[in-house]
C-alpha cells in the first residue's frame, strides 16, 4: 500500500472557519475528509477567532487515524509566510492583525505548521490540483465579497517584497474612476466589481423598485431576464474585471486565467461584459488565453494550505 501523507487544514475567514483532513497519496488527487465549518465569531475579536481555530484543529486531530504530517492554514489578512504571523487584517476580522497564528498552533500541537493568505491558498490549490493542474503559469482570481488573486509560476506563488502580490482588486480600472476604495485609494476594481459592489449599485439604480433582500444570485437572474438596473450593475462588474484581467494577462502571460468565487458564477450578462472588457484591453499575442472556472470549490484553500505543508508554495520559503 502506498504511503499516505495526512495534513490538518484550516480555512479561516471573517464569517466561518472550515477544517478538514487532507490526504495525499502519490499518483492520486488529494482527498478531503472530516470536513466541518463553524462560525468565526470575528466580531468577538482576534483571541476568540484564534480559539475557534485551535478548537477546529483539535477536532480533526482527535478524529483522524494515523500520523499527522502537519497543519496547513489558509487565513484572511496579510500573512508573513516565514513566521505564520497575521501582520494585517481589515475591519472584517477585528483584532486578528498581530496574531502569532503559526506559533500558537505549533505551541498547542507540536506539529509543523505553515500559514498562508486565503487567496494564495485558494490559488495554490487550483494551480496544483484543480483547473491549473499541469499548467506552468496560472493567474487565479477569486471574486466574491472581495477580490484577490495570485500568479503561480511552476508551482510557486509570486509573493512580492511585502507579501502583498496578487491584490487584483486594488488595480485601477476605468469603470471605477472617482470611486473610493476601502483601502483609502480611489478608482480600484474591488468596490465596483465585488458582490457587495454589485448589490449597492443595483439598489442605487433601481431605487424604490429594487427587489427586497436582493443578493448576487437574484440580481444576476434578474439581469438575464432583462431588468435594466440589474443589467447595468452586472455589466459594470463584469466589464471592469475583464479590463483588469486583460491588463494582467498582458503583464504576466499565463497559460490560463482561473476564476473562482460566488460572483464568477454569475449569468450571461456578467460573462458577456467580462469578455467585452477583456477584448478592449488584452493584447493580440495573448488574446486567446483561456479563462476557466475553478474546479475545487470550497476545497481549494484547504487543499492549497495542506499542500503548502508538504511543499512550499513560495519560492523563497523552503
Amino acid at each position: 500500500m502506498a504511503d499516505i501523507a495526512q495534513v490538518v487544514a484550516l480555512d479561516i475567514g471573517g464569517t466561518k472557519i472550515a477544517s478538514a483532513l487532507v490526504s495525499f497519496e502519490e499518483g492520486k488527487k488529494p482527498q478531503v475528509s472530516l470536513y466541518e465549518k463553524v462560525p468565526t465569531g470575528a466580531e468577538q475579536g482576534g483571541k476568540h477567532t484564534l480559539q475557534v481555530a485551535l478548537d477546529s484543529a483539535q477536532r480533526v486531530i482527535d478524529a483522524a487515524s494515523g500520523q499527522i504530517a502537519g497543519i496547513g492554514v489558509s487565513s484572511g489578512g496579510v500573512i508573513d509566510p516565514k513566521t505564520g504571523d497575521v501582520t494585517y487584517a481589515n475591519e472584517m476580522m477585528p483584532g486578528w492583525g498581530g496574531t502569532h497564528l503559526g506559533q500558537e498552533l505549533r505551541n498547542r500541537f507540536n506539529l509543523p505548521v505553515r500559514v498562508m493568505n486565503d487567496v494564495h491558498a485558494h490559488a495554490f490549490g487550483e494551480a496544483m490540483w484543480g483547473a491549473g493542474s499541469g499548467k506552468e503559469y496560472s493567474l487565479v482570481c477569486a471574486v466574491g465579497t472581495g477580490i484577490g488573486g495570485a500568479f503561480v509560476d511552476h508551482g510557486h506563488i509570486l509573493l512580492g517584497a511585502h507579501s502583498q502580490a496578487g491584490h487584483i482588486g486594488h488595480v485601477a480600472c476605468t469603470d471605477a474612476k472617482g470611486t473610493p476604495c476601502n483601502c483609502g485609494a480611489i478608482g480600484h476594481l474591488e468596490p465596483i466589481a465585488c458582490g457587495p459592489g454589485i448589490i449597492s449599485y443595483y439598489e442605487e439604480l433601481a431605487g424604490d423598485k429594487a427587489m427586497p433582500n436582493a443578493d448576487g444570485k437574484t440580481i444576476s437572474e434578474a439581469a438575464d431576464r432583462g431588468d435594466q438596473a440589474a443589467i447595468e450593475a452586472e455589466h459594470r462588474s463584469g466589464h471592469a474585471l475583464g479590463e483588469v484581467l486583460g491588463s494582467q494577462v498582458n503583464m504576466f502571460d499565463p497559460n490560463c486565467v482561473i476564476l473562482s468565487g460566488s460572483v464568477a458564477k454569475s449569468g450571461r450578462v456578467w460573462h458577456d461584459a467580462l469578455k467585452e472588457g477583456w477584448a478592449e484591453t488584452v493584447m493580440p499575442p495573448v488574446a486567446n488565453t483561456p479563462i476557466m472556472q475553478g474546479t475545487l470549490g470550497d476545497n481549494a484553500p484547504l487543499i492549497g494550505a495542506a499542500q503548502n505543508v508538504l511543499r512550499s508554495a513560495y519560492i523563497d520559503i523552503q
